[in-house]
């Protein structure tokens, strides 16, 4: 094996960092060092999806072990520099990494002001955001992901809009509440059982019911806000709002998904009779974050509030199939996961398209932009399409396996949760009609200009991949089916191993009285 291979899942999450020390040592005019800061960031977010890529084509779906492992000494007690991943983190990587490029592309002429350093945020952060997948030690793993939270801070703050200091403290203060209590079960974790090894935790231990309880909700309690569910939601619509176009990309894309992605590496295959403990509570909340958020968005006048608030509904139907426990409900959880990224960071593209020609994202002040822009209608249309979860779009697949999954355990969550599909299709078709149809009478839009040749090579993929997935996800499931199997049957192993611990304590606490 190569150094290269032996190491791959270090330099995917790395190699971001190589390009933020050629902008740190890059001189010359203002001007030049600008420039010079968005090539090197746009080379090195291509090189780093050529590595995920890589790593892709030589992970092997008819396994659910860890693949490209590396361990190396760290902080020492146990704790190690462990990297490695499975059926179910690597798309994640490929979304990341994927992502990344538009987000550069989308930025080229919108951020003008410290550009430098709008890059070296972006780089450090796509190096946060990946290690957070790769991770098989806990307190790696925290290292990452709340190591994303400052460049994100730092990007709503210096280049969001009017209320970004309001929105970038919001954000961090709310996310980091949770991840305190995260912390500390990784601290009561590690004191019962001597490791932080991830990889160690899922095959050996086994937590006693009562200590799961609490651990759960220290878990959740990050996780939730991360997603975000209802009702701590609130941080989601004003940092979008707030955000730069790329920057709301990233946070629809990749960072709502590390709430998800906790879960299925932690709380349902760790904190297996808690899990089933606190299905209910999952299934109500994520009931409500469908309907409730649906409603909201209805309302909405501006378009990034409108796309916030439905992000929070589709993040419902992932927490509910997440929970149902089943094959279907995980698989479809994870591509409902990786769909939104997709389809969600589209549409903010598609409102930064806009909004880069006439400065307003209010709903009010378009219509008719079919008549100037088709092009660009065509793609909006695609993604809205989508999001609305049309069949043979990448949307339909993930919400229909959620609901499959759910329906198997519980009929009436799924019946309620299904009404989301009608509500979505409501704002989103809503939003459309007012944005593209109609008569072109407003001046201002008199003169707007369709897509330039950037903003295509941004989109096109984005629409490809988007009807790519829902034609034919099996490219998708063949990478992660095998590991949710692995996981569901883990899980029943340690629920039976749980029932029947409690089982014994209740027999000899009776012949003990």
């Amino acid at each position: 094996m190569s150094w290269f291979a032996a190491h791959a899942l270090s330099v995917v999450t790395f190699l971001p960092l190589v390009g933020v020390l050629f902008i740190l040592v890059t001189r010359g005019s203002p001007e030049t060092v600008a420039r010079n800061a968005r090539w090197v960031a746009l080379i090195a977010t291509i090189a780093d999806l050529a590595v995920a890529i890589y790593i892709w084509a030589n992970f092997d779906g008819h396994t659910a072990a860890f693949q490209f492992e590396e361990r190396a000494t760290w902080l020492g007690g146990n704790i190690t520099y462990h990297m490695g991943i499975d059926g179910i983190s690597m798309l994640f990587i490929v979304l990341t990494a994927g992502l990344m490029p538009f987000c550069i592309l989308a930025s080229w002429t919108s951020i003008t002001d410290r550009v430098p350093e709008y890059m070296i945020a972006f780089l450090a952060m796509q190096t946060l955001m990946i290690g957070v997948f790769c991770a098989l030690d806990m307190v790696l793993f925290y290292f990452f992901f709340e190591g994303g939270l400052i460049p994100m801070f730092l990007i709503i703050g210096v280049w969001g809009g009017k209320r970004r200091v309001y929105a970038s403290f919001k954000f961090f203060l709310y996310t980091l509440l949770g991840s305190v209590l995260m912390l500390l079960a990784i601290l009561a974790m590690y004191f019962y059982t001597g490791t932080t090894d991830i990889e160690t935790l899922l095959s050996s231990a086994h937590f006693p019911v009562a200590m799961q309880f609490w651990l759960w909700l220290a878990f959740f309690a990050s996780f939730a806000v991360k997603m975000p569910m209802w009702p701590v939601h609130t941080w989601l619509p004003d940092a979008h709002v707030e955000a730069p176009t790329a920057g709301s990309v990233i946070l629809a894309g990749v960072l709502l998904k590390m709430g998800g992605y906790g879960f299925l590496r932690f709380s349902v295959p760790m904190f297996a009779s808690a899990s089933v403990t606190f299905t209910p509570l999952i299934w109500a909340l994520s009931v409500m974050a469908i309907i409730y958020t649906s409603f909201v968005a209805l309302a909405q006048e501006d378009m990034k509030k409108l796309i916030a608030y439905s992000s929070v509904a589709h993040m419902g139907f992932v927490t509910m199939g997440t929970f149902a426990l089943t094959q279907q409900g995980i698989d479809g959880g994870i591509f409902q996961m990786l769909s939104h990224g997709v389809v969600s960071g589209a549409l903010f593209l598609c409102v930064g398209v806009i909004y880069d020609r006439m400065h307003t994202r209010e709903i009010a002040a378009y219509g008719g932009l079919v008549n100037r822009m088709p092009v660009y209608a065509a793609c909006f249309m695609v993604f809205t399409l989508a999001n609305v979860g049309l069949p043979g779009t990448s949307g339909f697949v993930g919400e229909f396996l959620t609901m499959l999954g759910t329906f198997r355990v519980d009929t009436w969550v799924v019946i309620l949760a299904a009404t989301g599909v009608i509500w979505a299709a409501a704002y989103m078709l809503y939003l459309y009609w007012r944005v593209v149809f109609g008569r072109l009478v407003k001046p201002g839009l008199q003169a707007i200009k369709d897509l330039s040749p950037r903003e295509v090579a941004i989109l096109a993929p984005l629409v490809v991949i988007t009807i790519i997935m829902g034609v034919y996800p099996k490219f998708v499931f063949d990478v992660t089916s095998v590991s949710v199997a692995h996981l569901v049957r883990e899980h029943q192993v340690a629920l039976a191993f749980d029932r029947a611990q409690t089982l014994a304590a209740r027999e000899k606490a009776g012949a003990h009285p």
